[in-house]
């Protein structure tokens, strides 16, 4: 049986913990993807692959979704989105993706890999109760229609750099 003296005190504690052990976790994920992202990276030759992605294309693939879901952390704890339209989003990320194969390899890997320590960086010293809204209250919408399309529940549902 759970205490009755269990306050709302308490229950943001333990959302506090939960959010930091979270961003703890999805930084060390992020800084084990660089470290290997740093020893594949080099091998990478430019061009498009005929039939499959090429490793240049993936590497533009990687290097988009850094950049998108890094601005989508940065201002999800800075305040200055309480909602995120994923669709939209994602649109305006493969656009952005495709033109990202014109960039040399190299070039793609040194902003990924900026990119991903600016995010570990925020990830290691942002404070949940710091942001201006709790990040699993935040929203998904549709931007077409306005409507909900669901809520984003924990930190572990968030997208991961930039």
């Amino acid at each position: 049986m759970e205490s009755t003296a269990f306050t709302r005190a308490d229950l943001e504690s333990f959302e506090d913990d939960l959010f930091d052990h979270e961003r703890h976790a999805l930084a060390d994920r992020l800084e084990n993807v660089s470290a290997r992202l740093s020893r594949l990276g080099p091998r990478i030759k430019p061009g498009r692959g005929e039939h499959e992605w090429s490793d240049h294309e993936v590497l533009a693939h990687i290097a988009g979704l850094s950049k998108f879901y890094g601005v989508i952390i940065h201002r999800i704890s800075s305040g200055q989105i309480a909602e995120v339209d994923l669709l939209g989003g994602t649109n305006l990320r493969d656009a952005t993706i495709a033109r990202m194969t014109e960039i040399e390899p190299s070039d793609l890997l040194r902003a990924t890999l900026a990119n991903h320590a600016r995010t570990v960086n925020l990830l290691r010293t942002m404070r949940a109760r710091s942001t201006c809204c709790e990040p699993w209250k935040l929203r998904r919408c549709d931007a077409r229609s306005k409507t909900r399309a669901g809520v984003i529940t924990t930190p572990s549902s968030w997208p991961a750099t930039h």
